[in-house]
């Protein structure tokens, strides 16, 4: 019987081909929950459908990690920008007293 070579290598697997897929899809959701989440999270989504459609396991989870990743950035938007808000009028405030003084 034969050897098999040292150049030989097994034939990919499905997961392995989606893999690629599931990691972008994570690093789209995390950079979504602190940067353009409207965007980033449903391209995280896809990627994740797309890597479970090739099979990766990890697809289901990286389509999760996705709606995670839109959910929370517009949550921690939608607190930063009240809190600016809240600022902004405070100093309004701070501002017509001064000049009312």
């Amino acid at each position: 019987m034969s050897h098999p070579s040292a150049d030989y290598a097994p034939p990919a697997t499905s997961s392995s081909q989606g893999r690629p897929y599931a990691i972008a899809a994570f690093i789209c959701a995390a950079v979504a929950v602190v940067l353009l989440p409207i965007v980033l999270g449903p391209i995280a989504i896809v990627l994740g459908v797309v890597a479970h459609s090739k099979g990766d396991p990890l697809g289901k989870w990286a389509i999760a990690a996705g709606v995670a990743g839109l959910a929370l950035g517009f949550a921690l938007g939608a607190l930063v920008l009240n809190k600016a808000k809240e600022q902004s009028a405070a100093l309004a405030v701070v501002h017509l007293a001064a000049l009312y003084r």
